[in-house]
């Protein structure tokens, strides 16, 4: 049996296998032909960056390429290296200036945090794509208009695809991440995550594109990503990352590829992968990292939710009180996902994603608050998800 293969309609099994997990990674390439790429290592096909900006103005060529990569990213090693992507290095030492006075701004504001590391091991600010295109516009255009950019991005997401960024500074003794899967099921509490069919599974895979574009020499010691090429092709695995087997084969065979600036990382998100140690004792990790995101995630009709929510309260509040609340009547009353949002002002309280409208639908049901009350908490968490 192919093993990527989605079962329509089925459940993944509870009990994770362990084997077929390691045996997957034994073949990291995945027998995938990578006839563009410069060399592999590890597994990992890596790229020259003038063989895309020369595919790009070839119809042939780009298709060619693009079908290479969305075979690399799903059947093969789920990841691939490009040397000297962004080759206008005037263009990238602008946005490196721009994103360090993010940096700095925040910083001054009292605002910088990282929901991901200990305090003071990084500095992240979040919605640099934003931030810097009103900051610097000449930047913007100019580092972003990229025909890598462009080629990698609609290999695996198709056209009207959409990108948000975060630098990341990781500094000195900065201590590596555990290994995870991303954004979407790669944010959910395992519980949640098992709630979701198979073959949602694997959609969440083809939802987003991970990216990391270095902006400062990354040599091994400063701790450039750590990847378990072959990996997303493990189906269990949004079910898997959190287990200790699992993390312990990560930790014995993940791979790092030094990187200088100006070379990138694009990864499938179900890719077990994690940020490494900074072990260096002077030296800065700068990485503008990029989620790319079909453009297919969004809903067909622009709806009030919030407004909903408010209107429907009194009502659910008496259905609630009379013990005749269903799951039903939450979920067409209220958004029930987290995203999007802005992260600089929509904090989560516990685990990755911050609360979201069902949940605090939920929350004031079940605490019987009076619907001035709640329309209160509706505003205020609309005002914290909005963007600049």
């Amino acid at each position: 049996m192919d093993r990527s293969t989605s079962t329509f309609g089925g459940r993944l099994a509870a009990d994770l296998d362990f084997d077929d997990f390691v045996a997957l990674c034994a073949d990291p390439g995945g027998e995938v032909s990578t006839p563009h790429a410069a060399t592999t290592t590890h597994g990992i096909p890596v790229y020259d960056g003038d063989t895309f900006r020369a595919a790009y103005d070839d119809n042939h060529e780009a298709e060619a390429l693009r079908t290479e990569l969305a075979q690399v990213f799903g059947q093969g090693a789920g990841v691939i290296v490009i040397r000297n992507g962004w080759h206008d290095r005037a263009a990238v030492d602008a946005m490196t200036d721009a994103l360090l006075a993010v940096i700095e701004r925040e910083r001054a504001a009292g605002d910088g945090f990282d929901h991901f590391a200990a305090s003071g091991a990084n500095s992240r600010a979040w919605d640099v794509l934003g931030k810097v295109a009103k900051l610097d516009p000449a930047a913007h255009v100019a580092y972003y208009g990229n025909a890598v950019l462009d080629l990698v991005s609609e290999a695996w997401l198709g056209p009207w695809y959409q990108v948000t960024a975060q630098v990341n500074i990781v500094h000195p003794g900065g201590a590596a991440q555990s290994p995870h899967r991303d954004y979407h099921l790669g944010f959910l509490a395992d519980a949640d995550a098992a709630r979701f069919p198979t073959h949602v599974h694997h959609l969440s895979q083809a939802l987003t594109l991970q990216g990391a574009v270095a902006h400062s020499p990354m040599p091994i010691d400063a701790g450039p990503t750590m990847l378990l090429p072959g990996s997303q092709r493990f189906a269990a695995g949004y079910l898997a990352w959190r287990d200790e087997r699992f993390k312990q084969h990560f930790a014995d065979h993940s791979v790092q590829v030094a990187l200088e600036p100006g070379d990138a990382v694009f990864f499938n998100p179900g890719l077990h992968h994690a940020a490494g140690e900074n072990r260096t004792s002077d030296h800065d990790r700068i990485g503008n990292l990029m989620q790319v995101s079909s453009a297919f995630g969004v809903p067909m009709e622009a709806i009030d939710w919030d407004g909903v929510a408010m209107s429907t309260y009194p009502v659910l509040l008496q259905l609630a009180e009379r013990g005749t609340l269903t799951p039903a009547h939450i979920a067409t009353c209220a958004s029930g996902y987290s995203f999007p949002s802005n992260l600089d002002t929509d904090a989560s309280d516990s685990g990755l994603a911050p609360a979201s409208m069902q949940d605090v639908l939920r929350t004031a049901l079940a605490e019987r608050l009076a619907p001035a009350r709640f329309n209160e908490l509706v505003r205020a968490k609309r005002a914290a998800r909005a963007a600049f």
